[in-house]
């Protein structure tokens, strides 16, 4: 079983479900996402992603009409595999038809590209072998991309990334759910006052960068919430 949190971009409220390996995604329809692979290689209890990326996979899924089998999808921060400020880490990215041929990767490459529901479609010089979507929030906090500022009163999946980093690195937000609270805010400053960092206790390009570049790849610490 999985615990799948879900940032509802209607409500602009966190939702949580419980949901079976075998069970289809939250807001997935005609079951062709399920959380196994969606979960891909990840071992975490706990995912996330949003429900408007649920919306633009039933989109490119139904446009192209077929079955899109994916090879990579969500990742926690800690467990690597990723770039520091991948969407994979925010539960918005997939990495598909890896074993489907040219022809088709290619169009289902131009059905991401046409079909105008996702914020970034990878070129296929970049990804030759498989089909990188993601549903990546705009403007990024670094003026070469990656994630989105966030400050107390934020919610939200790059919240998440934000709490799993601090949390495996030994600084408390009181909790993984996506609300960027008093505590949270808290953890940031010793971070940022750790790392030498202005401390705003706002997750800014810098602290971004410091925090992934610290956390990638580190695997699960006595300390992180699972």
């Amino acid at each position: 079983m999985a615990k799948v949190l879900i940032y509802n971009n209607d409500t602009n409220r966190m939702e949580t479900y419980t949901r079976s390996e075998n069970d289809s995604m939250p807001y997935n329809t005609n079951g062709t996402l399920k959380v196994r692979e969606f979960r891909g290689s990840s071992n975490s209890n706990i995912l996330w992603t949003t429900r408007n990326t649920m919306r633009a996979w039933n989109s490119t899924r139904y446009l192209y009409g077929g079955p899109i089998p994916v090879g990579f999808a969500f990742k926690r921060s800690w467990e690597g595999g990723h770039s520091g400020q991948s969407q994979h880490y925010a539960g918005v990215a997939f990495d598909v038809a890896q074993t489907l041929s040219n022809t088709q990767r290619n169009r289902i490459r131009n059905v991401a590209i046409s079909s105008g529901v996702w914020s970034y479609v990878e070129p296929a010089s970049l990804t030759p072998t498989w089909v990188h979507f993601d549903k990546r929030s705009y403007p990024s906090a670094c003026s070469s991309g990656g994630y989105p500022l966030i400050r107390q009163g934020s919610r939200g999946v790059y919240v998440l990334v934000a709490q799993d980093g601090l949390n495996t690195l030994g600084y408390t937000t009181g909790g993984l759910d996506g609300i960027f609270g008093t505590q949270t805010r808290n953890a940031v400053i010793s971070y940022q006052r750790s790392r030498g960092l202005s401390t705003d206790g706002i997750v800014g390009c810098n602290t971004w960068r410091s925090i992934q570049e610290d956390v990638v790849g580190i695997g699960r610490t006595s300390t992180t919430i699972n």
